[in-house]
């Protein structure tokens, strides 16, 4: 099986240690005018910080229309020779007061919306539920989702706002067909509950954490704790990590801390820490997105 990234299909094999959720490039009037702290534009920014992160293969960059802009990540890519793997799908609204279609278009003219871009150099599909939960429209952009992934076997990405409603986009999604096992549900590790998380992963979904970058300065933050004990609990194959790296405080390029590579260096040695070894890291971070990343023959 192949994933897409934006320079073409790789095999399975080829996606090594992924983050699967980043943010590369952000840029669109609204992140430069509303939201200056995530505006992420450059790519000359972006290759600097990924020449550090020498343990990384592949990225998943989470950003769909209203941010993303492929064409710098296809230089990035090039350029730090870094497989990056471009969303399609709809973020949250507070992306979009510039693109009424993504406010007000179909269900089924945003699956055409989708397939088109999974067509042309996207490889997941990004769905989000925002403050306002499921709400009508939330949910007629998830009949969206679940029409291209049932056409494409394309993985799903979900935003969860603040880590909630995680069992709530579950139950939605298996009502609408979606197979959960394509699916990884985002920032869940902002909640400590792991009866909550147990819930989740019991439904088939995987778990994407990506907390640790921005609490990299508190020892007792739960996503360590979490991630060992979901995995002891026989979930091991369903958890991912990523770095949500949404900010410029957070890259060491722009004079940031602790800086993208962090995950895939210092954390690790936190992990072991938390009695997550060697072979358990390898899973979480090389075999479990591979296999979710793969969709194409």
């Amino acid at each position: 099986m192949k994933a897409r990234t934006v320079l073409g299909d790789i095999e399975q094999s080829e996606l090594g240690v992924t983050y699967c959720h980043e943010h590369l490039i952000l840029d669109s009037p609204v992140l430069a005018s509303e939201f200056p702290a995530m505006h992420l534009p450059s790519v000359d920014e972006a290759v600097t910080e990924l020449e550090r992160c020498s343990t990384v293969r592949t990225m998943v960059d989470a950003m769909p229309e209203g941010g993303r802009q492929v064409d710098r990540l296809v230089e990035v890519s090039r350029r730090t020779g870094i497989n990056i793997i471009s969303s399609t799908g709809l973020h949250t609204k507070k992306y979009y007061p510039g693109h009424p279609w993504a406010l007000t278009d179909s269900s089924d003219h945003l699956a055409v919306r989708f397939e088109a871009d999974l067509a042309d150099r996207c490889g997941v599909i990004k769905f989000a539920v925002g403050p306002e939960g499921l709400d009508s429209r939330t949910r007629e952009v998830l009949e969206a989702v679940a029409m291209t992934q049932t056409r494409t076997g394309a993985p799903i990405l979900s935003h969860c706002e603040d880590g909630l409603l995680g069992m709530e986009q579950i139950e939605a999604m298996r009502e609408l067909g979606i197979d959960l096992a394509r699916v990884v549900l985002s920032h869940t590790d902002k909640v400590a509950d792991r009866g909550y998380h147990r819930a989740m992963l019991e439904s088939g979904a995987n778990l994407e954490y990506d907390q640790a970058l921005r609490h990299h300065d508190d020892p007792d933050h739960p996503t360590g704790p979490l991630l060992a004990e979901m995995a002891a609990a026989g979930y091991s194959g369903q958890l991912m990590l990523g770095t949500d790296g949404a900010r410029r405080t957070l890259w060491k390029t722009l004079g940031g801390k602790p800086g993208l590579a962090y995950l895939g260096e210092d954390y690790q040695l936190i992990l072991e820490r938390h009695g997550i070894d060697q072979s358990l890291r390898y899973q979480i971070m090389v075999e479990n997105p591979a296999r979710w990343l793969s969709f194409l023959s």
